[in-house]
């Protein structure tokens, strides 16, 4: 193991290698329960306006709670508290699968949703901060790009797996595949070697709460740029289900198969991604900024294609982009942040990207049908772009502040203890 290519680091350590099989795992179980939940819904209700409910059921509780569980992450043990989200994850998955097996109830299905979401609110936090431990802090941007390589696979997986079953055993197979996905990484987590961990501190007294962290969030104005940043690349420029669609139907005419071919395009794009971060040594803002350029002026580009293949390959570099963009913001956000406050600071991210998400798709969607969808794209472009420009003059003005202040003394400094950000 320790003859590993640099890429591959992070997989000398023991509890990473548990903590990427459990990944891989629990992606591909994730990806068949939404394809089966999804058509479940659909063939029970006739309506795909109750697919989308069904969507906004999982996601409205991390807007609601994700500060009351990021403080909670900061308090609690991670390893106890990952085992009970998990255990609860795994419950809510045999529900699903005694649900469907015993005749689909929309309300039960909504019930599920929302509890797996208020479930999802806790468990990425502590999920999150226990994947920081599991590697010590030089290696943490090669295991998040690993980890996006892992779950592109999964999501390729089960994609594909489930859409195999689901037509030979039906839906209830995959709920009960997706139950069994969870109870592998109570295994995982239960079979890492303690002495091995990095463990991170506990916030003391002083410092713990939700207002503590909001106070930490507001004081960090190179944060909130990134998730500002992060939160406009998300919900304008990432929407690409929305957009592959109304394309493919549109100005492409390529129907279904084309549809499905830029899927594949898509998610090909996003295993590369992951692998050219992995290969990186260091994941830093100003490779963060320059991929957010670049695929913003792609994505502005992708509007003019003129025909399918022409579209797909322009979407294969914004594929790759895309999970380098994630990959090295979830690495800044790790590493830049007190370790004290690393729950906090990742429920803010989930928050952001759950807003993010809620808003975009019918934001792009309703783009497409005002402006037409190639159209649309180029408007996207152009605001995504703006928004790269912006937070690249932001952040190079708190830089030469901080570098003015650094400069006057400890005396007039305003840092805050810790370590200086890679840019």
């Amino acid at each position: 193991m320790r003859r590993l290519p640099p890429s591959l680091r992070a997989l000398v350590h023991p509890n990473y290698r548990l903590w990427a099989a459990a990944d891989l795992v629990s992606s591909t179980g994730t990806w068949m329960q939404v394809l089966g939940l999804n058509w479940l819904v659909l063939t029970s209700t006739g309506s795909a306006t109750a697919v989308g409910l069904t969507i906004l059921f999982q996601a409205v509780p991390m807007l609601a709670l994700g500060s009351w569980a990021g403080a909670l992450t900061d308090r609690l043990p991670t390893r106890p508290m990952a085992l009970v989200t998990q255990s609860l994850h795994l419950l809510l998955a045999v529900a699903l699968t005694l649900i469907a097996l015993h005749g689909a109830s929309v309300g039960a299905i909504y019930l599920i949703a929302a509890l797996s979401g208020v479930v999802a609110v806790f468990d990425g936090p502590v999920m999150g901060k226990l994947g920081a431990q599991v590697v010590p802090r030089d290696d943490l941007g090669n295991a998040l790009a690993l980890g996006s390589v892992l779950n592109s696979t999964g999501r390729i997986l089960g994609m594909s797996l489930g859409g195999v079953l689901a037509g030979l055993a039906g839906n209830v197979t995959l709920f009960a595949l997706n139950a069994a996905s969870f109870l592998a990484v109570i295994v995982a987590v239960l079979a890492m070697r303690s002495g091995a961990l990095f463990p991170l501190p506990a916030s003391p007294p002083e410092r713990a709460g939700v207002r503590a962290g909001l106070r930490y969030l507001l004081a960090d104005h190179r944060l909130l740029v990134l998730f500002g940043l992060g939160f406009v690349l998300s919900s304008v420029g990432r929407n690409y289900q929305v957009s592959m669609a109304a394309m493919s139907t549109g100005p492409l005419d390529a129907g279904p198969e084309g549809f499905g071919l830029l899927s594949t395009v898509f998610a090909v794009g996003t295993v590369l991604g992951g692998l050219y971060a992995a290969h990186r040594r260091e994941l830093t803002i100003t490779l963060l900024l320059v991929t957010a350029a670049v695929t913003s002026v792609l994505q502005l580009l992708s509007g003019f294609s003129p025909g399918l293949l022409a579209f797909a390959a322009v979407l294969l570099p914004i594929a790759a982009g895309a999970v380098l963009i994630d990959t090295a913001l979830g690495t800044r956000v790790q590493l830049d942040t007190a370790e004290d406050m690393r729950g906090r600071v990742l429920a803010a991210h989930g928050m952001v990207a759950a807003g993010a998400g809620a808003l975009g798709g019918p934001l792009v969607g309703w783009l497409a049908e005002v402006l037409g969808p190639a159209r649309a794209l180029n408007v996207a472009g152009v605001i995504t772009v703006a928004a790269t420009l912006a937070a690249a003059a932001a952040l190079l003005r708190l830089r030469r502040r901080r570098e003015a202040a650094a400069e006057a003394g400890p005396e007039t400094g305003t840092s805050r203890g810790l370590l200086q950000p890679a840019v």
